[in-house]
Protein backbone atom coordinates (compact mmCIF):
# COMPACT_ATOMS: atom_id res chain seq x y z
CA UNK A 1 0.00 0.00 0.00
CA UNK A 2 1.43 3.36 -1.07
CA UNK A 3 1.64 6.56 1.02
CA UNK A 4 -1.53 7.92 -0.58
CA UNK A 5 -3.48 4.77 0.25
CA UNK A 6 -2.25 4.70 3.86
CA UNK A 7 -3.37 8.30 4.37
CA UNK A 8 -6.77 7.99 2.74
CA UNK A 9 -7.74 4.39 3.53
CA UNK A 10 -9.63 5.30 6.76
CA UNK A 11 -11.76 7.82 4.82
CA UNK A 12 -12.64 5.57 1.85
CA UNK A 13 -15.01 2.68 1.26
CA UNK A 14 -13.79 -0.57 -0.27
CA UNK A 15 -16.34 -2.16 -2.61
CA UNK A 16 -16.44 -5.45 -4.51
CA UNK A 17 -18.80 -5.85 -7.49
CA UNK A 18 -19.91 -8.93 -9.40
CA UNK A 19 -20.96 -7.20 -12.62
CA UNK A 20 -23.21 -9.84 -14.12
CA UNK A 21 -25.22 -9.91 -17.33
CA UNK A 22 -28.41 -10.84 -15.44
CA UNK A 23 -27.72 -9.64 -11.88
CA UNK A 24 -25.14 -7.44 -10.18
CA UNK A 25 -24.07 -7.93 -6.56
CA UNK A 26 -22.20 -5.44 -4.39
CA UNK A 27 -20.01 -6.08 -1.33
CA UNK A 28 -19.14 -3.29 1.11
CA UNK A 29 -16.18 -3.68 3.43
CA UNK A 30 -17.35 -4.36 6.97
CA UNK A 31 -20.96 -4.96 5.87
CA UNK A 32 -20.80 -7.94 3.48
CA UNK A 33 -23.06 -8.38 0.44
CA UNK A 34 -25.51 -5.48 0.62
CA UNK A 35 -26.96 -5.25 -2.91
CA UNK A 36 -28.36 -7.93 -5.22
CA UNK A 37 -30.21 -6.38 -8.12
CA UNK A 38 -30.89 -7.12 -11.82
CA UNK A 39 -28.46 -5.52 -14.30
CA UNK A 40 -31.23 -3.53 -15.98
CA UNK A 41 -31.69 0.20 -16.60
CA UNK A 42 -34.95 1.86 -17.75
CA UNK A 43 -34.43 4.88 -20.02
CA UNK A 44 -36.81 7.62 -21.14
CA UNK A 45 -35.95 7.87 -24.85
CA UNK A 46 -37.60 11.29 -25.19
CA UNK A 47 -35.52 12.98 -22.49
CA UNK A 48 -32.57 10.57 -22.35
CA UNK A 49 -33.01 10.36 -18.58
CA UNK A 50 -32.67 7.23 -16.46
CA UNK A 51 -36.10 6.28 -15.10
CA UNK A 52 -35.11 3.35 -12.91
CA UNK A 53 -32.21 0.97 -12.21
CA UNK A 54 -32.04 -2.59 -10.93
CA UNK A 55 -35.11 -4.35 -9.54
CA UNK A 56 -37.42 -1.42 -10.32
CA UNK A 57 -36.23 -1.40 -13.94
CA UNK A 58 -36.61 -5.17 -14.33
CA UNK A 59 -40.22 -4.96 -13.17
CA UNK A 60 -40.76 -2.67 -16.16
CA UNK A 61 -39.43 -5.22 -18.71
CA UNK A 62 -42.17 -5.98 -21.22
CA UNK A 63 -44.52 -3.48 -19.54
CA UNK A 64 -43.17 -0.07 -20.63
CA UNK A 65 -44.79 2.49 -22.93
CA UNK A 66 -43.01 3.08 -26.24
CA UNK A 67 -40.89 6.00 -25.03
CA UNK A 68 -39.46 4.05 -22.05
CA UNK A 69 -36.98 1.31 -22.84
CA UNK A 70 -35.65 -1.21 -20.32
CA UNK A 71 -32.12 -2.24 -21.39
CA UNK A 72 -29.34 -4.49 -20.17
CA UNK A 73 -26.03 -2.58 -20.49
CA UNK A 74 -24.04 -5.84 -20.39
CA UNK A 75 -24.19 -8.59 -22.99
CA UNK A 76 -22.38 -11.86 -22.30
CA UNK A 77 -20.72 -10.28 -19.28
CA UNK A 78 -19.15 -7.32 -21.09
CA UNK A 79 -20.22 -3.69 -21.49
CA UNK A 80 -22.34 -3.19 -24.61
CA UNK A 81 -23.70 0.27 -23.73
CA UNK A 82 -21.01 2.33 -22.00
CA UNK A 83 -23.15 5.28 -20.87
CA UNK A 84 -25.93 3.10 -19.47
CA UNK A 85 -23.37 0.86 -17.71
CA UNK A 86 -21.86 3.98 -16.16
CA UNK A 87 -25.28 5.08 -14.89
CA UNK A 88 -25.90 1.63 -13.42
CA UNK A 89 -22.52 1.51 -11.67
CA UNK A 90 -23.02 5.02 -10.30
CA UNK A 91 -26.38 3.93 -8.88
CA UNK A 92 -24.83 0.86 -7.21
CA UNK A 93 -21.90 2.88 -5.79
CA UNK A 94 -24.24 5.54 -4.38
CA UNK A 95 -26.55 2.94 -2.87
CA UNK A 96 -23.65 0.97 -1.37
CA UNK A 97 -22.21 4.07 0.33
CA UNK A 98 -25.53 5.46 1.56
CA UNK A 99 -25.28 6.13 5.27
CA UNK A 100 -21.48 5.72 5.39
CA UNK A 101 -18.85 8.39 5.87
CA UNK A 102 -16.60 8.76 2.86
CA UNK A 103 -14.46 11.76 1.94
CA UNK A 104 -13.17 10.33 -1.33
CA UNK A 105 -14.23 7.81 -3.97
CA UNK A 106 -14.09 4.09 -3.11
CA UNK A 107 -11.57 1.46 -4.12
CA UNK A 108 -13.45 -1.06 -6.27
CA UNK A 109 -12.70 -4.62 -7.40
CA UNK A 110 -14.95 -5.79 -10.27
CA UNK A 111 -15.42 -9.37 -11.46
CA UNK A 112 -15.54 -9.91 -15.25
CA UNK A 113 -15.71 -13.07 -17.43
CA UNK A 114 -12.46 -14.90 -18.15
CA UNK A 115 -10.97 -14.21 -21.55
CA UNK A 116 -12.19 -10.61 -21.58
CA UNK A 117 -10.31 -8.46 -24.13
CA UNK A 118 -8.18 -5.45 -23.23
CA UNK A 119 -10.75 -3.10 -24.79
CA UNK A 120 -13.60 -4.71 -22.81
CA UNK A 121 -11.55 -4.52 -19.60
CA UNK A 122 -10.87 -0.82 -20.22
CA UNK A 123 -14.60 -0.21 -20.79
CA UNK A 124 -15.45 -1.69 -17.38
CA UNK A 125 -12.62 0.21 -15.68
CA UNK A 126 -13.51 3.54 -17.31
CA UNK A 127 -17.23 3.12 -16.55
CA UNK A 128 -16.45 2.52 -12.86
CA UNK A 129 -14.06 5.49 -12.67
CA UNK A 130 -16.56 7.79 -14.36
CA UNK A 131 -19.17 6.52 -11.88
CA UNK A 132 -17.03 7.78 -8.99
CA UNK A 133 -14.54 5.05 -8.11
CA UNK A 134 -11.11 6.32 -7.04
CA UNK A 135 -9.26 3.12 -7.88
CA UNK A 136 -10.52 0.19 -10.00
CA UNK A 137 -9.15 -3.34 -10.15
CA UNK A 138 -10.42 -6.07 -12.48
CA UNK A 139 -10.45 -9.78 -11.64
CA UNK A 140 -11.70 -12.69 -13.72
CA UNK A 141 -14.90 -14.17 -12.30
CA UNK A 142 -13.76 -17.80 -11.89
CA UNK A 143 -10.71 -16.55 -9.97
CA UNK A 144 -12.90 -14.35 -7.76
CA UNK A 145 -15.28 -17.29 -7.25
CA UNK A 146 -12.37 -19.50 -6.15
CA UNK A 147 -11.31 -16.84 -3.64
CA UNK A 148 -14.90 -16.51 -2.45
CA UNK A 149 -15.06 -20.30 -1.95
CA UNK A 150 -11.74 -20.17 -0.03
CA UNK A 151 -10.03 -22.53 -2.47
CA UNK A 152 -6.21 -22.88 -2.33
CA UNK A 153 -5.42 -21.06 -5.59
CA UNK A 154 -2.01 -19.87 -4.31
CA UNK A 155 -0.77 -23.45 -3.90
CA UNK A 156 0.95 -25.72 -6.42
CA UNK A 157 -2.23 -27.76 -6.66
CA UNK A 158 -4.78 -27.47 -9.44
CA UNK A 159 -8.29 -26.20 -8.73
CA UNK A 160 -11.12 -26.34 -11.27
CA UNK A 161 -14.04 -23.91 -11.08
CA UNK A 162 -17.15 -23.99 -13.28
CA UNK A 163 -19.18 -20.79 -12.94
CA UNK A 164 -22.55 -21.02 -14.74
CA UNK A 165 -23.78 -17.43 -14.64
CA UNK A 166 -26.45 -15.47 -16.46
CA UNK A 167 -24.64 -14.44 -19.64
CA UNK A 168 -21.58 -16.68 -19.61
CA UNK A 169 -20.25 -19.97 -18.32
CA UNK A 170 -16.63 -19.79 -17.16
CA UNK A 171 -14.59 -22.98 -16.94
CA UNK A 172 -11.17 -22.43 -15.40
CA UNK A 173 -8.29 -24.44 -13.98
CA UNK A 174 -6.04 -22.51 -11.58
CA UNK A 175 -2.74 -23.13 -9.87
CA UNK A 176 -0.12 -20.88 -8.24
CA UNK A 177 -2.40 -17.80 -8.50
CA UNK A 178 -2.83 -18.11 -12.26
CA UNK A 179 -5.11 -19.61 -14.89
CA UNK A 180 -3.66 -22.80 -16.37
CA UNK A 181 -6.48 -23.40 -18.85
CA UNK A 182 -9.77 -21.53 -19.20
CA UNK A 183 -12.74 -21.34 -21.51
CA UNK A 184 -15.63 -18.90 -21.64
CA UNK A 185 -18.84 -19.67 -23.52
CA UNK A 186 -22.03 -17.70 -24.04
CA UNK A 187 -24.22 -20.63 -23.07
CA UNK A 188 -25.53 -19.96 -19.57
CA UNK A 189 -28.68 -18.93 -17.71
CA UNK A 190 -29.95 -16.45 -20.31
CA UNK A 191 -29.46 -19.02 -23.07
CA UNK A 192 -31.47 -21.59 -21.09
CA UNK A 193 -34.26 -19.02 -20.66
CA UNK A 194 -34.26 -18.40 -24.42
CA UNK A 195 -34.40 -22.18 -25.01
CA UNK A 196 -37.47 -22.45 -22.79
CA UNK A 197 -39.19 -19.50 -24.51
CA UNK A 198 -38.48 -21.02 -27.94
CA UNK A 199 -39.70 -24.49 -26.91
CA UNK A 200 -43.00 -23.15 -25.54
CA UNK A 201 -43.51 -21.12 -28.70
CA UNK A 202 -42.83 -24.09 -31.00
CA UNK A 203 -44.50 -26.91 -29.04
CA UNK A 204 -47.36 -25.15 -27.24
CA UNK A 205 -47.87 -22.09 -29.49
CA UNK A 206 -47.68 -19.82 -26.46
CA UNK A 207 -45.52 -16.71 -26.04
CA UNK A 208 -44.05 -16.06 -22.58
CA UNK A 209 -41.58 -13.50 -21.24
CA UNK A 210 -38.08 -13.93 -19.90
CA UNK A 211 -39.20 -13.67 -16.27
CA UNK A 212 -41.65 -16.57 -16.72
CA UNK A 213 -38.94 -18.71 -18.34
CA UNK A 214 -36.56 -17.94 -15.45
CA UNK A 215 -39.19 -18.96 -12.89
CA UNK A 216 -39.90 -22.23 -14.72
CA UNK A 217 -36.18 -23.04 -14.90
CA UNK A 218 -35.85 -23.13 -11.13
CA UNK A 219 -39.37 -24.25 -10.20
CA UNK A 220 -39.80 -27.45 -12.25
CA UNK A 221 -36.63 -27.95 -14.28
CA UNK A 222 -34.72 -31.17 -13.63
CA UNK A 223 -32.00 -32.56 -15.88
CA UNK A 224 -32.78 -36.04 -14.49
CA UNK A 225 -36.15 -37.75 -14.80
CA UNK A 226 -38.21 -37.91 -11.58
CA UNK A 227 -40.50 -40.70 -10.42
CA UNK A 228 -43.15 -38.05 -9.82
CA UNK A 229 -43.27 -35.56 -12.74
CA UNK A 230 -42.94 -31.90 -11.82
CA UNK A 231 -45.42 -29.54 -13.42
CA UNK A 232 -46.58 -25.94 -13.32
CA UNK A 233 -49.25 -23.81 -15.04
CA UNK A 234 -47.91 -21.22 -17.48
CA UNK A 235 -49.78 -18.15 -18.70
CA UNK A 236 -48.91 -16.35 -21.91
CA UNK A 237 -50.25 -15.17 -25.25
CA UNK A 238 -51.68 -17.66 -27.70
CA UNK A 239 -49.62 -17.45 -30.88
CA UNK A 240 -52.64 -18.34 -33.04
CA UNK A 241 -55.48 -16.29 -31.55
CA UNK A 242 -53.47 -13.56 -29.80
CA UNK A 243 -55.56 -14.11 -26.67
CA UNK A 244 -54.38 -15.06 -23.17
CA UNK A 245 -53.78 -18.79 -22.74
CA UNK A 246 -52.77 -21.13 -19.93
CA UNK A 247 -51.00 -24.48 -20.39
CA UNK A 248 -49.46 -27.01 -17.99
CA UNK A 249 -45.72 -27.56 -18.45
CA UNK A 250 -43.76 -30.52 -17.04
CA UNK A 251 -40.12 -31.05 -16.15
CA UNK A 252 -39.79 -33.19 -19.30
CA UNK A 253 -40.73 -30.19 -21.45
CA UNK A 254 -38.06 -28.04 -19.80
CA UNK A 255 -35.52 -30.86 -20.04
CA UNK A 256 -36.18 -31.15 -23.78
CA UNK A 257 -35.85 -27.38 -24.14
CA UNK A 258 -32.46 -26.95 -22.44
CA UNK A 259 -30.84 -30.29 -23.34
CA UNK A 260 -28.65 -28.98 -26.18
CA UNK A 261 -27.34 -26.06 -24.11
CA UNK A 262 -26.55 -28.28 -21.11
CA UNK A 263 -24.64 -30.60 -23.47
CA UNK A 264 -22.62 -27.59 -24.71
CA UNK A 265 -21.59 -26.73 -21.13
CA UNK A 266 -20.52 -30.33 -20.49
CA UNK A 267 -18.49 -30.34 -23.72
CA UNK A 268 -16.72 -27.10 -22.69
CA UNK A 269 -15.71 -28.65 -19.35
CA UNK A 270 -14.51 -31.78 -21.14
CA UNK A 271 -12.46 -29.64 -23.57
CA UNK A 272 -10.73 -27.81 -20.69
CA UNK A 273 -9.89 -31.15 -19.05
CA UNK A 274 -8.46 -32.42 -22.35
CA UNK A 275 -6.25 -29.33 -22.67
CA UNK A 276 -4.97 -29.57 -19.09
CA UNK A 277 -1.56 -31.13 -18.28
CA UNK A 278 -1.64 -34.66 -16.80
CA UNK A 279 -0.58 -33.54 -13.30
CA UNK A 280 -3.39 -30.97 -13.28
CA UNK A 281 -5.95 -33.60 -14.26
CA UNK A 282 -4.65 -35.85 -11.47
CA UNK A 283 -5.28 -33.06 -8.93
CA UNK A 284 -8.80 -32.48 -10.28
CA UNK A 285 -9.59 -36.20 -10.12
CA UNK A 286 -8.67 -36.16 -6.45
CA UNK A 287 -10.51 -32.97 -5.42
CA UNK A 288 -13.21 -32.69 -8.08
CA UNK A 289 -14.90 -29.76 -9.81
CA UNK A 290 -16.14 -26.74 -7.85
CA UNK A 291 -19.51 -25.62 -9.26
CA UNK A 292 -20.91 -22.14 -8.67
CA UNK A 293 -23.22 -19.55 -10.22
CA UNK A 294 -26.99 -19.69 -10.67
CA UNK A 295 -26.71 -22.79 -12.86
CA UNK A 296 -25.55 -24.77 -9.82
CA UNK A 297 -29.07 -24.35 -8.38
CA UNK A 298 -30.83 -26.08 -11.28
CA UNK A 299 -32.13 -29.41 -10.04
CA UNK A 300 -29.87 -32.33 -11.03
CA UNK A 301 -27.07 -30.33 -12.69
CA UNK A 302 -24.32 -31.30 -10.16
CA UNK A 303 -25.30 -34.99 -10.40
CA UNK A 304 -25.38 -34.87 -14.21
CA UNK A 305 -21.91 -33.30 -14.41
CA UNK A 306 -20.52 -35.88 -12.00
CA UNK A 307 -22.10 -38.72 -14.01
CA UNK A 308 -21.00 -37.46 -17.44
CA UNK A 309 -17.45 -36.42 -16.45
CA UNK A 310 -16.80 -39.18 -13.88
CA UNK A 311 -15.56 -36.63 -11.36
CA UNK A 312 -16.75 -35.45 -7.94
CA UNK A 313 -18.70 -32.17 -8.11
CA UNK A 314 -18.63 -29.80 -5.13
CA UNK A 315 -21.38 -27.17 -5.10
CA UNK A 316 -20.40 -23.85 -3.54
CA UNK A 317 -22.13 -22.66 -0.41
CA UNK A 318 -24.49 -19.94 -1.68
CA UNK A 319 -23.33 -20.21 -5.33
CA UNK A 320 -25.00 -16.93 -6.31
CA UNK A 321 -22.59 -14.92 -4.14
CA UNK A 322 -19.25 -16.73 -4.65
CA UNK A 323 -17.88 -14.13 -7.08
CA UNK A 324 -18.93 -11.05 -5.10
CA UNK A 325 -17.64 -12.57 -1.85
CA UNK A 326 -14.35 -13.17 -3.65
CA UNK A 327 -14.15 -9.55 -4.82
CA UNK A 328 -14.77 -8.53 -1.21
CA UNK A 329 -11.91 -10.66 0.08
CA UNK A 330 -9.63 -9.27 -2.65
CA UNK A 331 -10.48 -5.61 -2.04
CA UNK A 332 -9.84 -6.07 1.69
CA UNK A 333 -6.47 -7.79 1.05
CA UNK A 334 -5.28 -6.14 -2.16
CA UNK A 335 -1.58 -6.65 -1.45
CA UNK A 336 -2.11 -10.40 -0.95
CA UNK A 337 -4.15 -10.86 -4.13
CA UNK A 338 -2.55 -8.27 -6.42
CA UNK A 339 -0.93 -10.97 -8.57
CA UNK A 340 -4.31 -12.41 -9.63
CA UNK A 341 -5.71 -9.07 -10.88
CA UNK A 342 -5.88 -7.99 -14.51
CA UNK A 343 -3.49 -5.08 -13.99
CA UNK A 344 -4.16 -1.99 -16.13
CA UNK A 345 -0.40 -1.32 -16.26
CA UNK A 346 -0.06 -4.60 -18.15
CA UNK A 347 -2.49 -3.47 -20.86
CA UNK A 348 -0.75 -2.39 -24.07
CA UNK A 349 -1.00 1.27 -25.05
CA UNK A 350 -3.12 2.12 -28.05
CA UNK A 351 -1.21 2.95 -31.22
CA UNK A 352 -2.34 6.41 -32.41
CA UNK A 353 -0.03 6.48 -35.42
Amino acid sequence: MGIFERIYAPFSNDIGIDLGTANSLVYLRGKGVIITEPSVVALNQKSGQVVAVGRQAKDMLGRTPQHIRAVRPLVNGVVSDFEVAEEMLAYFLRKAQRGTRSMIGPRVVIGVPSGITNVESRAVRDAAKNAGAREVHIVEEPVAAAVGMRLPIHEARATMVVDVGGGTTDVAVMSLSGLVVSRNLHTAGDRLNADIIGHLRNEFKIVVGETTAEELKFAICSVFEHEQPLEAPVRGRDLVTGLPKEVVITDEDIRDAIGTSVDAIIEAIRAVLEESPPMVVADIMQVGIHLTGGGALIRGVPELLSHMLELPVNVAHDPLTSVVRGTGVIVEQLDTYRDILLDDDALPAFDHS
